[in-house]
């Protein structure tokens, strides 16, 4: 038998791939000294209470005092979550962790009636305290947000009813991820080597890329029918999650589920109509790849479950951590000099924590404070997957560091709708790269299948999820059940619309709504598209205008939080009111498409 290789501790990791927390903290020592300095910060707070009206003076004070908080409590957070998720398994980095959680909580209860304060003043006294007072001129625009978010919020009294009920009303998405993740149990099957494993959700993932047709298709029924199984309760969990969204609409006067959702960045509807519009309008395309795609994996048919396997299938590839290091220093040299030394930043100096260890958080995030220099986790298995990855978590960590040098702490933040927007350009980067860069014809075909796949899930996919998340809502407001039935047969109509007469539709499909998370999380899908479509868009301008459309790339990352999602975007040349971005993705997605087909003719199998 052969002996199973055990993970490496993390003393065992050499230096040069482990992440630098000392340049947060030198020492738990200096943790502990700022975490009393955050609570003696905290005994100023209730002075405040009740006197934000008095005069700009008094809120330039508790402003500044909060933001001071803030900040600290943000480093001793984030330092104490990452020195846990270095070992998970280490007493003293849990406590620590709880102990910052404890603190953020209690930030959070201390500085709460901040807001509402300031949202009780009169619109033409806020807006004239940064006339009265220059310290206050850069919160114009937050001020001006709050004021715009003004008509849909309540009373104190009916605000703190909604507060109390905030428990019960997330009920059915923790019912759900209870269900899903604790309670379901799936079959056993067999693996390509004829041995019996149980299914779980992450070996889904790699069971449904098998590239024997039966673990796929097995896995595929097996994964669908546990969950139909349970169709009932999964339809009444849903429902809960879908009311919840309808009941908040409706106390806080908005005309429907989707525009209270939106609201919050000051995204107009139309946005979210434009990307479906669009997307549908293009399914002629996908249509055209998927055939290929077909023919080459050499199947008489199409089934769902063949949609996630590699059409190479003897092709592996194989790059270590030095070598991506290599190749992103040059798949992303378009982004410029300053790109290229924070990129170089990143990698000689302690940003990045690369191999997994013995008892390290899974999986990959990009993170970090305001007061020090972004972090990544990876746990990096030398796959093309794990290069990609790597770009992936840069791009947020390039995005953090620009916004931080350039923003103050109130404006830092970029907003979630902009989230995967500079990390996607990250990839697209890559991906052109890879492809156009590949030793040989197959190694080109490998990186062509890679992006269209990538493609296909984040933007059509999610476009799909997101058709289906409007449907959701609009037969509840309408006053009309959600039934097991119904969500079955309006999900199957839209698998069947996007993906064309050329794929079968096998009936299992019809429980895949019921194993979605992100439909509890209340029209977010949706992001991921409209981020998809806004990198292309910025790749393909600085292939066309160079240096202009890079500088204004830049400033957008600069920009942080500055202003709405949408008017940063337009500022950088990319216009999310109007369908163009939409479909110069598509447009390029069809490009590539083509040059898929002719390659698929050349390579040999």
């Amino acid at each position: 038998m052969n002996e199973v290789k055990a993970l490496p501790s993390r003393d065992e990791i050499p230096e040069q791939y482990r992440w630098r927390l000392e340049d947060l903290y030198q020492s738990p020592a200096a943790w502990e000294a700022d975490l009393q300095k955050v609570t003696g910060l905290l005994e100023k707070i209730p002075a405040y209470q009740g006197r934000i009206s008095e005069n700009p003076a008094v809120l330039v004070e508790v402003l500044k005092l909060e933001e001071q908080i803030s900040r600290l409590t943000e480093k001793l957070f984030v330092y104490a979550r990452m020195k846990r998720d270095e070992d998970n398994a280490d007493g003293e980095s849990q406590a620590r962790a709880d102990r910052a959680q404890a603190l953020a909580a209690r930030v959070g209860a201390m500085t709460s009636f901040i807001i509402p304060e300031l949202m009780s003043l009169p619109e033409e006294t806020l807006l004239s305290y940064p006339e009265q007072a220059p310290e206050l001129a850069v919160y114009r625009h937050f001020f001006a947000d709050l004021l715009r978010k003004k008509k849909h919020i309540l009373s104190p009294e009916e605000e703190r009813i909604l507060a109390l009920g905030s428990e019960v009303t997330q009920a059915g998405e923790d019912i759900f991820s209870m269900l899903n993740h604790a309670d379901l149990k799936f079959p056993r099957l067999k693996n390509e080597a004829g041995e019996e494993v149980e299914l779980t959700h992450g070996r889904y993932l790699r069971l449904i890329e098998s590239r024997d047709r039966r673990v796929r298709r097995e896995a595929f029924t097996a994964l669908h029918q546990t969950y139909r199984k349970y169709r009932n309760t999964l339809t009444a969990t849903l429902n809960a999650g879908i009311k919840r969204n309808v009941f908040y609409t409706r106390a806080r006067h908005y005309n429907s589920a989707l525009e209270a959702a939106l609201d919050g960045e000051n995204i107009p509807v139309a946005v979210y109509d434009s990307l479906l519009t669009t997307v549908r309008e293009s399914l002629p395309i996908l249509y055209r790849y998927l055939e290929i795609k077909r023919r080459l994996l050499d199947l008489a048919e199409l089934h769902l479950y063949d949609l996630y396997t590699p059409v190479l299938c003897d092709y592996e590839v194989k790059i270590g951590f030095e070598e991506a290091k290599s190749l992103i220093m040059k798949g992303l040299a378009p982004l410029g000099a300053d790109y290229q030394k924070l990129l170089e930043q990143a990698f000689t100096e302690g940003w990045i924590d690369v191999y997994e260890s013995q008892a390290k958080t899974s999986g990959a995030y990009s993170w970090g404070a305001y007061d020090g220099h972004p972090y990544l986790l990876l746990n990096y298995q030398d796959t093309v997957n794990d290069l990609f990855t790597l770009a992936h978590e840069l791009g947020h960590a390039m995005h953090s560091a620009y916004s931080n040098q350039a923003q103050p702490y109130v404006y830092a933040q970029y907003p979630i709708f902009l989230a995967e927007i500079a990390s996607t350009v990250n990839e697209v980067l890559m991906a052109y790269y890879m492809m156009e860069t590949a030793a040989d014809a197959r190694s080109k075909l490998y990186y062509f299948n890679y992006f269209l796949e990538h493609f296909r899930v984040t933007v059509f996919r999610q476009t799909m999820f997101a058709e289906f998340e409007r449907l959701l809502h609009e037969q509840v407001e309408k006053g009309e059940a959600l039934t097991a039935d119904w969500l079955e047969e309006e999900y199957v109509k839209l698998v069947r619309a996007y993906h064309g007469p050329n794929v079968v539709v096998d009936e299992e499909i019809a429980a895949e709504w019921s194993r979605v998370p992100h439909f509890y999380y209340n029209f977010y899908v949706y992001k991921y598209a409209t981020g998809f479509c806004a990198a292309v868009a910025f790749v393909q301008s600085f292939r066309e205008e160079g240096k202009t459309a890079l500088q204004r790339y830049i400033r957008f990352l600069q920009n942080g939080g500055s202003d709405y999602p949408l008017t940063l975007l337009q500022q950088a040349g990319v216009d999310l009111t109007t369908a163009q971005p939409i479909k110069e993705a598509m447009r390029a997605f069809d490009r590539l498409v083509g040059e898929f087909a002719g390659l698929s003719t050349a390579v040999p199998r």
